[in-house]
């Protein structure tokens, strides 16, 4: 049986108590809204209704662990073939360490679209992540996908900043090349139908990294994107099984001033269900210059600060993407992530904490890994994370009424 852990964080930031306060003051008088009431889409399937609710019944109380790629490959190890040429019997780094699969699947659906689009290679494309999907599925887990599309202007990578979405508009030059792209994805996702899938598209758009970001559209025309690749999923697809997530990054959010600035871009509350937020900044990204302790504050207060939006939206909220490159704190689960997520009734509404992949270092010959494998010294405090009250993997959510 699991031990439930009371942890406390206490905020010396003057900022975070102040924000705190103004917010139990001015809700104070009317009552407390429910985490939701619904799907954006009103004609949602009743798999999906039923996945949010239950989302929406675990927020306040505990978060999913997710994993992006985790199927695929880990440090060590490639997915492969067995020796009869079957595909070899399924692992993951965290499952290898902590018993159990994440309980969130991250992929991406970018691997749909290969650069060489020989029929061949299509198909391959296809197969492969429809396999890495349906086993993702089998025990009873969440699946989210997000889409480093390569540039469709130039054919170039997601990285390639030339300009690109005022051409994938109607009437703009790659429009039927774009809505050709979202034709195969929608088939994709129609083959896992009716499980749910979380679909983050676009994110981390307020950054400077890709080619749909900020500084290379302007927002009316992210907004049109956006509602267009809903609309046409939807409406002319027939697709009523997806959850919407919008996540921009916080290292482009100033604390101070989140509240305002999450919202550039923003298609709409009727367009969106998860309030996501991408977050490596505050976790020891190298770029940031404040101390350890500072950047664990600032967590705690960029958790606060998405926990009432979400009240105030009445939406989920979310970690869709975050993470410490190569885990350096060996204690960093319990005593960063664990805490922070319950330092206070608003850290707490995050139903998700999605790390990324763990990149393969032989093949890759990177050391690119967000989650512990066998042997990593943050091993031990990873199975004290996963084993806590507040965490679910893969085989406590199946089981979670």
């Amino acid at each position: 049986m699991k031990k439930r852990l009371h942890l406390r964080l206490r905020l010396s930031i003057p900022f975070a108590t102040l924000l705190s306060l103004v917010f139990i003051i001015t809700t104070a008088c009317s009552p407390q809204p429910e985490s939701s009431t619904g799907l954006s889409d009103p004609n949602a399937t009743p798999e999906a209704r039923e996945l949010y609710a239950k989302l929406s019944r675990i927020s306040g109380s505990h978060t999913l662990f997710g994993h992006h790629n985790t199927l695929a490959y880990g440090y060590s190890w490639v997915d492969e073939l067995d020796k009869s040429g079957q595909p070899a019997p399924f692992r993951s780094d965290v499952k290898d360490v902590a018993g159990s699969y994440p309980a969130l699947f991250g992929w991406d659906a970018a691997a749909l679209f290969p650069e060489d689009r020989s029929e061949e290679s299509l198909k391959e494309a296809y197969d492969t992540q429809l396999r890495y999907a349906q086993e993702s599925l089998a025990g009873g887990g969440v699946i989210t996908y997000s889409w480093h599309m390569r540039n469709p202007v130039t054919g170039g990578s997601f990285y390639d900043k030339t300009p690109a979405i005022y051409a994938m508009l109607p009437g703009g030059e790659q429009h039927e090349s774009y809505k050709a792209d979202l034709d195969r994805l929608a088939l994709f996702f129609q083959d896992l139908a009716p499980h749910p899938i979380i679909f983050r598209p676009f994110h981390e758009h307020n950054g400077d990294w890709f080619w749909w970001c900020k500084p290379f559209t302007n927002e009316e025309e992210f907004i049109q994107l956006w509602r267009f690749t809903q609309e046409y999923m939807r409406d002319e697809k027939g697709l009523h099984h997806l959850i919407w997530a919008f996540s921009p990054d916080r290292s482009r959010l100033p604390l101070e001033s989140l509240k305002e600035d999450y919202f550039w871009g923003y298609p709409g509350d009727d367009y969106i269900d998860i309030l996501g937020l991408d977050n490596y900044w505050d976790l020891g990204h190298k770029a940031n210059e404040t101390s350890l302790e500072q950047q664990k504050k600032d967590f705690v207060t960029s958790l606060t600060i998405m926990g009432q939006l979400a009240v105030e939206k009445r939406k989920l909220t979310a970690l869709t993407e975050a993470g410490y490159e190569t885990i350096p704190n060996p204690t960093w689960w319990t005593d960063v992530v664990l805490a922070s997520l319950g330092a206070n009734e608003w850290t707490a509404r995050s139903v998700y904490f999605m790390v990324w992949r763990n990149a393969n270092r032989e093949r890759e010959q990177i050391e690119h890994y967000y989650a512990p494998f066998p042997g990593h010294p943050s091993a031990p405090d990873f199975i004290r994370f996963a084993e806590s009250d507040r965490i679910l993997m893969e085989n406590e959510f199946r089981n979670l009424e």
